[in-house]
């Protein structure tokens, strides 16, 4: 084999399974910052994933259309996160307990639902042939991997849209300064509840984003497993990208790498111990847990209220 064409294949693989896996982590990521920026954790994400995956290939599979099951994924993410949202509202709820019932509530309600949905084929998103565009030769490896989510590219323009609304529009302003003191923005009149309720619903939408992307593109099909803990992953995304939309699309293009390391270098024949770089995810977010929960290391951008406990 010719190393150097190897190396060249498995940098293309990582490079287009970086866009391939990482899209979820996006949308999802994206949604917790904007939850987050208003002052709110939602664990319930792994729920919102699943039950937005499966209402997605539902809606794509009945009405034959592929756009509406993204617009069913992401109706179905708002109403989950939304339960969640009303909940964390009421007097003595914790943030933390509420989003694990919810996550337990989507993914029940998923794996009961979807039942009769495992088997039947549903219109898929279409990809753009980036290769092609790139003069790549149809059908090479090369034109293969850099097939894009149709999604990811919606999905960069949504991170630029929100980090440009947190910073420079009115509605950004509430939301931060809720995230920031509850008690300054309730002096100014803001509906405290009211802001966090709507950010973590339009979170619940863009994350539902992202289980349209599962269900409609990579893997393209709906099961009981699909999500993989993606929704939990997402939770320390948003940390290791600072609470800053465009780090969330750096930080997710990282983890769709580090997922797709392992097909990559098995396109190439390297087999041996296959598993262990399916797992390099997983470390990677073990490794971010263990470093931001160090005394000695402090979360420049977090939300103050999200140390507040309530």
């Amino acid at each position: 084999m010719n190393t150097g064409f190897a190396t060249l294949d498995v940098l293309v693989a990582v490079l287009g399974g970086a866009i391939r896996v990482g899209t979820p982590f996006l949308f999802v990521s994206l949604g917790e910052c904007l939850t987050e920026k208003a002052g709110r954790i939602n664990l319930g994400l792994e729920g919102v994933l699943v039950f937005s995956a499966m209402a997605g290939f539902g809606g794509a599979y009945l009405s034959g259309l592929w756009w509406m099951g993204v617009l069913a994924a992401g109706m179905s993410g708002a109403f989950i996160a939304l339960l969640h949202g009303l909940v964390s509202s009421l007097p003595r709820v914790n943030d933390i307990a509420a989003g694990i019932a919810i996550m337990l509530l989507g993914a029940g309600l998923a794996f009961y639902l979807g039942k009769p949905l495992i088997q039947p084929q549903a219109p898929q998103v279409p990809a753009i042939p980036l290769g092609l565009w790139l003069g790549a030769e149809p059908g090479s490896a090369i034109a293969a991997a850099l097939r894009i989510n149709t999604l990811f590219p919606i999905g960069v323009l949504m991170a630029a849209a929100l980090a440009w609304g947190l910073a420079n529009t009115g509605w950004g302003l509430k939301v931060r300064m809720v995230g920031d003191s509850a008690d300054a923005a309730r002096a100014l009149g803001a509906s405290v509840a009211g802001v966090r309720i709507a950010a973590t619903t339009a979170g619940g939408f863009i994350a539902g984003l992202g289980g349209a992307s599962l269900s409609l593109y990579f893997p393209g099909s709906w099961n009981e497993a699909l999500s993989s803990g993606q929704g939990l992953i997402a939770v320390a995304l948003v940390i290791f990208a600072r609470w800053r939309p465009m780090a969330c699309l750096g930080a997710a293009l990282l983890f769709g790498g580090a997922g797709a390391l392992g097909p990559a270098l098995q396109s190439v024949g390297v087999t041996g111990h296959y598993h262990l770089f399916n797992a390099v995810p997983y470390v990677l977010t073990l490794a971010i847990l263990v470093w931001t929960c160090s005394p000695r290391v402090s979360l420049v951008g977090a939300p103050a209220e999200l140390g507040v406990t309530r």
